[in-house]
């Protein structure tokens, strides 16, 4: 009897069972990272399903990944082909053949007046050939709004052949390549839906058109020009389905929050919101908006072109073929008793003198210019005839910002750091647990990364500023006395800051903001 509990205890302890027991613990507190993340578990559920994830992870994850995709079929944001790749994106991928469509989104374009490109078409007594054709530049859209997209560039590249490609998160992706007789006709037929001319080839053009989808309608704007080999083609995407983001969650820290905040609710004053093409200066301005009470304040915008729609809140867009530009809506606007007027970009002498004669005439402006940093938007005010002492008595804040792209939650991994690395964050005091590095998944197209997040240096200006405004003093010089602390600048700072949390990683804050 001895002898069998000796051999029952000796199997127990079996070195075969002791690792896999090992290895479904490690696995199990590997999913409670998905689980955590996963938007199918209601946030009351959430620390029910993570302890309930560390006996039974694996199949947990599973039941996840099928709630998840099932949702999206309904949702029409999936389709049945992709089954294998929704369930089990993390761990591989089915490639799908070529000639099927990728996205089962269901999709119709309009022209402005309403017609379909069927309708357009539909008098051609070429329709039968140019069916194939409008299914192919449908499928472009609908897989470009599906993966977030901001941007479709259809790009010439040999005499007989052409790229496309679509912007995400900021980079490029190559899409898919065509051989130039269908790449034209796919050109023809986003222009002739934009309304452009489609025997003119050489000159610049632009138009728009909308696409239904299963959420709603989402506006697009077509710019041409003639190139080497042929046409290129722009199509930016005004998604309004992102929904707006309101001013805390934008990405600023408390400190700078409160500055804004603080300037925003004055009657008066000038706040510029400055950065590089694509830095996300429109979001922040529609942020600014939102943070205003527009239920006791008048509120008016000028836009080119208005990309979302905020309640309460007077929105003119710029159209220079009706005549209807910055400088001229400005003129008009102040006549309609405005307490707040938003200006989408200023972009010469005659915007920039009205915008800051309404700031020092009881109005708060907020705008955005092209600048790369917060002295150099001064520099440009000067530089488009702004006089000194009404810059300095009219400006209050001014807000340079940039985009760094956040880590996918399903995939991000811990960063491996040298032993050097470790030693000097722990000298300093830093956490390097919250350091992560991108892996890559099906959920962000194994990038490593997904959604973007913005990086703020907030410079609100005092006499010191006004002073050297006043005194012609504005230099390199004086901007690296404004913008550094200790050898970096606060936007380094606080894009560094985010790399410590998790949010971002080192490569992706050195390629956003070294040159800063």
């Amino acid at each position: 009897m001895l002898c069998l509990t000796y051999l029952d205890s000796v199997m127990f302890f079996n070195p075969v069972r002791l690792l896999l027991f090992v290895g479904w613990f490690y696995c199990c507190t590997g999913c409670v990272k998905y689980v955590e993340f996963s938007r199918a578990i209601p946030d009351e559920l959430r620390l029910f399903a993570k302890i309930f994830t560390l006996f039974f992870g694996p199949l947990v994850v599973f039941s996840v990944r099928v709630i998840e995709f099932f949702k999206k079929c309904v949702e029409g944001k999936s389709s049945y082909y992709n089954f294998f790749n929704e369930i089990f994106g993390g761990f591989f991928k089915v490639e799908m053949p070529t000639g099927i469509q990728s996205s089962k989104e269901k999709i119709a374009l309009f022209d402005s007046s309403g017609k379909t490109l069927d309708e357009i078409y539909s008098s051609s007594k070429k329709e039968k050939s140019s069916k194939g054709i409008i299914e192919i530049t449908e499928r472009i859209i609908a897989d470009a709004i599906e993966k977030r997209a901001s941007d479709i560039l259809i790009d010439p590249r040999t005499e007989s052949s052409y790229l496309i490609r679509i912007r995400v998160d900021g980079l490029l992706r190559d899409y898919e390549q065509f051989d130039t007789k269908t790449a034209s006709a796919i050109v023809n037929s986003i222009k002739a839906i934009s309304r452009m001319d489609i025997a003119e080839r050489r000159r610049p053009q632009d138009g728009s058109f909308c696409a239904q989808v299963s959420r709603g309608s989402i506006s697009l704007r077509v710019a041409s020009a003639g190139v080497l080999n042929g046409e290129k083609l722009s199509i930016r995407v005004l998604n309004q389905f992102e929904g707006l983001i309101g001013l805390k969650d934008i990405g600023m820290s408390q400190e700078q929050y409160r500055k804004v905040d603080q300037v925003i609710n004055q009657p008066s004053g000038m706040v510029l919101v400055c950065g590089p093409t694509g830095s996300g200066k429109t979001t922040t301005l529609y942020s600014l908006l939102q943070a205003i009470d527009t239920s006791s304040r008048n509120v008016i915008s000028v836009e080119d072109p208005i990309e979302y729609t905020i309640g309460n809140v007077s929105q003119i867009e710029v159209n220079t073929k009706a005549d209807i530009t910055f400088a001229k809506a400005l003129g008009s606007v102040l006549r309609q008793d405005p307490d707040v007027i938003c200006i989408g970009e200023i972009r010469d002498q005659e915007t920039a003198g009205i915008a800051v004669q309404a700031a020092q005439t009881g109005h708060l402006v907020i705008a955005t210019i092209h600048s790369n940093s917060n002295v150099s938007a001064l520099v440009r005010l000067l530089d488009l005839g702004v006089k000194p002492l009404l810059l300095s008595s009219a400006i209050s804040l001014i807000v340079s910002q940039r985009l760094v792209r956040n880590l996918c939650p399903y995939c991000k991994s811990m960063e491996t750091l040298s032993q050097d690395q470790i030693q000097k964050l722990g000298t300093r005091g830093v956490n390097y647990k919250n350091i992560y590095r991108a892996s890559g998944c099906m959920s962000c197209d194994n990038t490593g990364y997904k959604g973007r997040k913005g990086v703020f240096d907030v410079m609100a200006i005092d006499d010191r500023i006004r002073k050297d405004i006043l005194d012609g003093n504005l230099s390199a010089q004086t901007a690296k006395a404004y913008e550094e602390r200790d050898g970096k600048s606060n936007m380094q700072k606080e894009a560094m800051k985010k790399v410590l949390t998790g949010v971002t990683t080192w490569q992706e804050v050195k390629r956003v903001v070294s040159t800063i």
